[in-house]
């Protein structure tokens, strides 16, 4: 007996260690990487997620699930916001953490639409597509900005964006959504959000998320006061312009900001997300009852770290990708998975010109790594990562700086350059960088005679401990850690969590080149 009770520890254990298994109850977060301000509607059987990447393109990216927990890549809303010299890395400037914002994604009369705004440009941005799915989607831009708003499509047929910013305010839309109706004004249906939490005042309400069910109209927004936490705050109406009442309906690991969406059985589920240092802002699913016509959230107001939700949830999330860099006929040329940080220059990189090899060109002088255009880009992710490549370098001229890095404001990166016709390995961060400074250390330098090298970046966030490690090896099987531990940590100024990046720049001749062969990324640490 005992013996057949090993041998039944022993199957379970292997089949629920299975990625590919679906289990009946998974765990929050639901994926452990940053996908921060998220819209989530369901159309049919199909949830679609919106959420912000800030400064990378193609941006607003749109994602898909049948269950709330496994999510796939589906789109993106635009390939670039456009051309000013923020988005193009030039002159000297950038748009780090800028880009677009929260967006707000809806379906309505067989169309979907996602709407954000950008800092950069002064425009709001209104997209739209019958195929959420697809690459391509109208877009109507207009003046003026407004901050973290929220689409909503009322019964009526009117249309309108609703504004945030402590004070709530609701506007009309045109009927073609390309501006504000002429002569509509900004109406005040909130005056004052954030006094329903009875706390000092810290960020104003905003993140707004407007909804109607059961014939009311529900507002969600958060606040931050000062020392408490990020909270949920919760308002509703009979008519959209009010009288609305608000309560306070989540205030627990500062799990916050999102809405509430039902299932095709008629189950309701709410979505947040909550900071989670170097990693990013990571997406929460609660499961949600109705009481007096109150949504209520979680288990008598805590966040539930496991969820009865049958689903496979993988532990390297469906949103990031492995790439071997081979394209069959009439594939795209790069999976959804990768984003360019800024606008990519399109003459300098190709997967074609040497097939199954990404090959990145120089095409512009860079003072260092956040000012090199053509950096390629994916999201690491909790609670282990690791990203590795194999990459050529016999075509480097004098001055070149290539590899993979950890992308944040304060960045690691592991790579060779090219210094008097020698090739080295390199490897430094800018664990000290502020605002107006990388201030880019050095750690290591090694020669080397190989025209091929490996390297391997690592990411620990156990416990917010949020460390980056870095590897290289002359023949992809013997590994040697190099450089020092990089501290990562989660600015403000780039507001967005740690990124693989492949880059590769120059800093004296144009015209150089390499090629990754592949780009790995795996879940174990070394």
């Amino acid at each position: 007996m005992k013996r057949l009770k090993n041998i039944l520890a022993l199957t379970l254990f292997f089949l629920y260690g299975m990625s590919d298994l679906v289990t009946a109850q998974t765990r929050n977060p639901v994926v452990w990487a940053d996908v921060p301000d998220m819209s989530i509607i369901r159309v049919g059987d199909t949830y679609y997620m919106s959420s912000t990447t800030m400064h990378m393109n193609p941006g607003l990216p749109i994602m898909k699930s049948k269950n709330l927990v496994d999510w796939e890549m589906a789109s993106y809303a635009y390939d670039t916001l456009g051309v000013i010299d923020e988005f193009e890395l030039k002159n000297g400037k950038h748009t780090y953490g800028r880009g677009s914002w929260a967006s707000s994604l809806r379906y309505h009369q067989g169309r979907y639409y996602v709407s954000t705004f950008s800092n950069s440009s002064g425009l709001n941005y209104i997209y739209s597509t019958e195929d959420p799915s697809s690459s391509v989607w109208d877009v109507k831009r207009f003046k003026p900005m407004v901050h973290d708003h929220s689409l909503f499509f009322d019964d009526d047929g009117k249309v309108y964006m609703v504004t945030a910013g402590g004070r709530i305010g609701i506007r009309a839309l045109k009927s073609d959504l390309s501006g504000f109706e002429v002569g509509s004004e900004k109406i005040t249906i909130i005056e004052d959000a954030d006094a329903i939490t009875g706390k000092p005042k810290g960020l104003p309400a905003e993140g707004a998320q407007m909804f109607k069910a059961n014939g009311k109209y529900y507002l969600f927004l958060i606040t931050w006061p000062k020392g408490g936490m990020r909270t949920q705050l919760l308002f509703r109406a009979d008519q959209i312009m009010g009288p609305y009442e608000g309560r306070v309906v989540l205030e627990d690991k500062g799990v916050a900001q999102g809405g509430f969406v039902d299932s095709p059985d008629g189950a309701w589920f709410g979505y947040f997300f909550r900071d989670s240092g170097a990693v990013g802002r990571i997406p929460y699913i609660l499961p949600m009852k109705w009481e007096d016509g109150w949504p209520v959230f979680g288990e008598a107001g805590v966040v539930p770290m496991t969820l009865d939700i049958p689903a496979k949830q993988p532990t390297v999330p469906a949103i990031v990708s492995s790439d071997d860099f081979s394209r069959e006929k009439g594939a795209a040329d790069l999976p959804l998975a990768w984003q360019w940080n800024h606008n990519p220059d399109h003459q300098h990189w190709s997967v074609t010109e040497r097939k199954g090899y990404l090959r990145l060109r120089t095409g512009h002088l860079a003072q260092g790594f956040l000012t090199a255009k053509n950096t390629l880009t994916q999201r690491t992710f909790g609670p282990t990562s690791t990203g590795e490549v194999r990459l050529e370098i016999a075509k480097m001229k004098d001055g070149d700086v290539a590899g993979i890095g950890l992308l944040q404001r304060k960045y690691g990166l592991v790579g060779v350059k090219k210094k008097d016709g020698k090739h080295y390995i390199f490897v430094g961060n800018a664990q000290a960088a502020d605002k107006d400074d990388e201030r880019y250390e050095e750690h290591e330098l090694i020669p080397i005679n190989d025209s091929q090298v490996y390297l391997k970046v690592a990411t620990d966030y156990h416990n917010l401990k949020d460390e980056g490690y870095f590897y290289y090896s002359l023949d992809g099987k013997n590994w040697k850690a190099i450089g020092k531990t990089l501290k990562m940590s989660y600015t403000l100024d780039h507001f967005m969590g740690y990124r693989f990046a492949l880059f590769n720049y120059a800093t004296q001749n144009l015209g150089g080149y390499v090629d990754f062969d592949y780009f790995k990324v795996g879940d174990v640490l070394p």
